[in-house]
């Protein structure tokens, strides 16, 4: 298994692991199935994604197979700068148990800290999604606020809870 940053060059198949993603867990992310397999130039804006400022995104990888994914934004105005966000993160269900989760996250937490400025990392996650939740507690994410019926799939409501990592005190 090796943990990478995604270069343009990756956007292929970081494109075709989202779907997946997106497929599989439509509770877990605010990027619908129906609506991605109709964005024009998904893989395109992908690549350009991967070249955007203070935006990393790192890849898990088998056997040259990209298996799981998790992107890290530092936000880019001024009076929130201080704050990165961790999105889309994501491991195919055959890999999950191995730690990969843990080792993207870890690679995306390194990175935050390594940059100038960053002083804390938030997310929120699937409030029923248990195993993700232990992990980022794991890591040391704090529980910080919960949002009821954050989003509708179909015709069920599923909650947000929102964590947050504070670097500067380890």
């Amino acid at each position: 298994m090796e943990i990478r940053l995604l270069t343009p060059a990756d956007a292929q198949s970081y494109w075709t692991l989202r779907l997946e993603a997106l497929k599989n867990h439509p509770e877990a992310f605010l990027s619908s199935y129906e609506e991605s397999v109709r964005r024009e130039n998904a893989v395109e804006q992908t690549a350009e994604n991967f070249t955007t400022k203070a935006n990393y995104t790192f890849g898990a990888y088998d056997q040259a197979q990209l298996v799981g994914v998790v992107t890290l934004l530092q936000e880019e105005r001024k009076k929130i700068r201080h704050r990165a966000n961790i999105f889309a993160m994501y491991v195919s269900p055959s890999k999950r148990g191995k730690g990969l989760g843990k080792a993207l996250m870890t690679a995306a937490i390194q990175q935050a800290k390594a940059m100038k400025g960053i002083e804390k990392i938030n997310l929120n996650v699937t409030a029923t999604n248990q195993r993700a939740k232990q992990l980022y507690a794991k890591l040391g994410f704090q529980e910080f606020g919960l949002e009821k019926n954050a989003l509708k799939v179909d015709d069920a409501y599923y909650d947000d809870l929102y964590m947050v990592l504070y670097l500067n005190e380890e």
